[in-house]
C-alpha cells in the first residue's frame, strides 16, 4: 500500500481534493457574475468585460457531457475540475522544486552537498501534500471551487504557466520557455490580471538566458506563440458578435466595440481612481490575508519566504516579485469583490511555504521520522478547518429562490426595471435563457441602459420593447457615441434622453402591461429626484418589487413562496435580501392594514416570521395586524 501511495500520490491527494471541493460546491446559481457567466457559457454567448473566450468555450463544451445532471450543476462540477487542476499542477511545481533541491544553494552562494539535499521520497511527498493543503483549503483559492466563475480557469492557467516557467529555470530547455509563453497566451486569453505574471516571467527568463543574440531569438518565438494564441483565442468574439447571440455584452462586431470591450474600459473608472482607494484596499488586504491561510498558513508562508532568501535567491525573487506586482496593482481597483485579484500573491505565499518544511527538513532530518513527519500536514488541516465554514456554499440557494420568487411573482409579459445585479438580475440570464423559466418577462437592467450595446441586446430578446421610445433612443444614442469614445460630450443632453427613456418605458407598460421596479430604483433615483415618475403614476409595494399603476384602487399580489433557503453561512449578499425581504414585505403589510385587509397583514407577517425567525417587527405594526 506504501508503494502505491508513493507511487501515485499525487493522484490519490488529487482525488481528496476533489472530494472535499464537491461536498462543499454550491447547488445552483450564486452571488454576482454566476448566472450572467453560465447563461454564456451555456448559449456561446459573450459575457461582461473581457469577454473571457476560452472560459466560455471550454464551459459549453463541458455543457455538452452527457451527465444526469442540471447545467447549473455541471457548470459549478466545472468549476470543482479546473481548480483540482490548479492544485495539482501547484504539487507538480513543489515536485519539481524539491527534486531539483540539490541546486539549492547557501545564502553563501556556494553549493552544499548533494547528499545534504536530497529528501527522502516520504518526506519529498509528505511536503509537497502540506504546502498544497495549505493554498488548496486557502479561502479565496477554495472559493474558486464551489461555483461558475472565471478564476477557477484563471487558476488553472496561472499555475501551468507557473510550472513550466520553473521547468524552464531547473532545466534551462527553450521547449520549455515555449510551453509558458503558450500557457501565458491561454492565461491571457481567460483573464487580463494575467498581465500580473509577467513581471516574474521577464526576470527568470533575462536571469536565465541574459541580453544576447539566442536570447532575443527565442524571446521572438514565446512572443510569435503568445501573440497567435492570443489572437485565435479573442477572434471568438468578434466571430460570435456577428450572429448577435441572445447574451452579446459590448456587441464586439466591430474593432472599436472589440477594443473597448477587451480593454474593460467600462471598468477602468474604478482603476487607479484614488490614493484613498488604494489605502484602503491595501489596508483590506492585510487584514485579511491571516484570515485567508487561517493564521497558521500565514506564519508558515512569512517564514518561508525568508528562508528561501537563503537558499535560492533567484526563486525567493520570483515569487516575491509576483506577490508585490499582484498586491501593488490590485489595491488600485476600487471594487467590493476584490478578493480574487489577490489570487497570484496568495498562490506565491502557499509556494513559499516549501521553504519552511525543506528548513524543518533541514534542521530536524535525523530525529524526523515517518509518523513524525505527518505532522507537517497538520497546519494544512487546520487551515481546512479553519475556513470550512465559510466556503461552503452546499445550502446557497437563495439566489435561486430570490430569483425564482420575484420572476414568478409578475403577471405574464410583465417588465420589470431594476439593477440588483449580484442579487438576481444576473441569476435571472441562468434561469431565463437556459432553464426557460419565466423567459415571457422582460428583465431591463438600468444602469446597463447607459450602454449602446445594451438596446440591441434588449431589441434581440424582445423586439418591441424599445418601440415606444425609439424617438429619444436615437437621440440618446447619438450623444452617447462622444461619450464612449472618449470625446466631448453633452453631459446633460445625454441625461436628458437616459430619463427620457426609462420614463418612457415605464409609461407605455402601466398603460399596456404590467411594469415593476426594483425596491434599490425607489429607495435612491425616485427619492433623490434623479428619477422622476410618469405624471399619474404610483408605486405599490407588491411583493419584493413595486409596481407602477394609474388607480387609487387595491391592487391584489400573488401568495408568497412557501420558502426561501438562506444559507446558515452568512455573507454581505445574501444579508442584502434579507434587508430586501424583510422591507418589502413590511410595506406591503402597511399598505394591507391601509385597505383594512388585516387578515393579509397577519399572514405577511407570519410569513416573514417564518422566512427570518430574528425579524424583529414594530409593535403598533404586530396589533394593528392582531398579533
Amino acid at each position: 500500500m506504501r508503494k502505491i501511495f508513493s507511487k501515485y500520490y499525487l493522484y490519490i491527494t488529487t482525488l481528496f481534493f476533489f472530494i472535499v471541493y464537491l461536498i462543499t460546491m454550491a447547488p445552483s446559481v450564486v452571488q454576482i457574475d454566476s448566472g450572467e457567466l453560465a447563461a454564456v457559457q451555456t448559449t456561446l454567448g459573450i459575457s461582461h468585460p473581457t469577454g473571457y473566450p476560452t472560459f466560455t468555450i471550454f464551459g459549453y463544451l463541458f455543457q455538452l457531457l452527457p451527465l444526469p445532471l442540471s447545467t447549473i450543476i455541471k457548470l459549478n462540477l466545472l468549476a470543482v475540475v479546473l481548480c483540482i487542476g490548479a492544485v495539482f499542477y501547484f504539487m507538480k511545481s513543489i515536485e519539481l522544486i524539491l527534486k531539483n533541491s540539490n541546486a539549492l544553494q547557501s545564502s553563501s552562494g556556494k553549493k552544499k552537498a548533494k547528499s545534504e539535499f536530497i529528501l527522502r521520497r516520504n518526506n519529498l511527498i509528505i511536503i509537497v501534500i502540506s504546502s498544497a493543503l495549505i493554498l488548496a483549503f486557502s479561502r479565496t483559492f477554495w472559493l474558486q471551487s464551489t461555483s461558475v466563475e472565471v478564476y477557477s480557469l484563471h487558476l488553472l492557467w496561472m499555475n501551468l504557466t507557473l510550472f513550466f516557467l520553473l521547468k524552464s529555470f531547473f532545466e534551462k530547455s527553450s521547449k520549455y520557455w515555449l510551453i509558458s509563453s503558450f500557457f501565458l497566451g491561454m492565461s491571457f486569453s481567460n483573464h487580463l490580471t494575467s498581465l500580473l505574471l509577467l513581471p516574474g516571467f521577464a526576470f527568470l527568463f533575462y536571469k536565465q538566458n541574459g541580453f544576447n543574440k539566442n536570447s532575443l531569438l527565442l524571446k521572438s518565438k514565446m512572443a510569435l506563440i503568445f501573440v497567435t494564441t492570443l489572437i485565435i483565442n479573442y477572434s471568438y468574439l468578434p466571430m460570435r458578435a456577428s450572429a448577435n447571440p441572445e447574451l452579446n455584452w459590448g456587441n464586439p462586431i466591430n474593432f472599436e466595440n472589440f477594443w473597448r470591450h477587451f480593454t474593460g474600459k467600462q471598468y477602468q473608472v474604478w482603476l487607479f481612481s484614488s490614493t484613498d482607494s488604494a489605502k484602503k484596499q491595501l489596508a483590506y488586504f492585510f487584514e485579511n490575508l491571516p484570515v485567508e491561510f487561517a493564521f497558521i498558513g500565514l506564519i508558515i508562508a512569512v517564514i518561508g519566504f525568508l528562508y528561501a532568501f537563503k537558499i535560492n535567491k533567484i526563486l525567493a525573487t520570483f515569487f516575491l516579485i509576483n506577490f508585490a506586482f499582484t498586491v501593488s496593482y490590485s489595491i488600485n481597483y476600487d471594487i467590493a469583490d476584490i478578493d480574487s485579484y489577490f489570487l497570484l500573491a496568495n498562490v506565491s505565499l502557499a509556494f513559499s511555504s516549501v521553504f519552511f518544511f525543506i528548513w524543518l527538513h533541514q534542521k530536524f532530518e535525523a530525529k524526523i521520522k515517518l509518523g513524525q513527519n505527518i505532522l507537517f500536514l497538520l497546519p494544512g488541516i487546520i487551515v481546512l478547518m479553519f475556513n470550512y465554514g465559510e466556503v461552503d456554499k452546499s445550502g446557497d440557494y437563495i439566489y435561486e429562490d430570490y430569483t425564482k420568487a420575484i420572476l414568478n411573482s409578475v403577471p405574464q409579459e410583465s417588465v420589470i426595471l431594476s439593477y440588483q445585479w449580484d442579487y438576481w438580475v444576473s441569476p435571472s440570464y441562468y434561469f431565463q435563457l437556459v432553464e426557460d423559466y419565466r423567459s415571457d418577462v422582460t428583465v431591463i437592467d438600468k444602469e446597463l441602459l447607459r450602454r449602446s450595446w445594451y438596446f440591441n441586446q434588449l431589441e434581440k430578446n424582445n423586439p418591441d420593447i424599445l418601440t415606444p421610445v425609439k424617438k429619444d433612443l436615437e437621440e440618446f444614442l447619438t450623444a452617447l457615441e462622444p461619450f464612449e469614445r472618449d470625446e466631448n460630450f453633452d453631459s446633460a443632453k445625454l441625461e436628458k434622453y437616459y430619463r427620457s427613456i426609462i420614463s418612457g418605458v415605464i409609461q407605455h407598460n402601466v398603460t399596456n402591461n404590467d411594469i415593476f421596479i426594483g425596491p434599490e430604483l425607489v429607495d435612491n433615483e425616485i427619492k433623490r429626484g434623479e428619477l422622476i415618475l410618469p405624471a399619474g403614476v404610483k408605486l405599490v409595494p407588491y411583493q419584493f418589487l413595486y409596481k407602477a399603476v394609474e388607480r387609487n384602487e387595491y391592487i391584489e399580489q400573488p401568495d408568497y413562496p412557501d420558502i426561501l433557503r438562506f444559507n446558515q453561512t452568512e455573507d454581505r449578499y445574501a444579508n442584502v435580501i434579507k434587508q430586501i425581504v424583510t422591507t418589502q414585505m413590511l410595506h406591503r403589510a402597511v399598505y394591507e392594514l391601509q385597505f383594512a385587509k388585516n387578515k393579509k397583514a397577519k399572514n405577511i407577517l407570519l410569513k416573514l416570521l417564518e422566512y427570518l425567525p430574528e425579524t424583529k417587527i414594530n409593535p403598533q405594526l404586530l396589533e394593528a395586524a392582531c398579533l
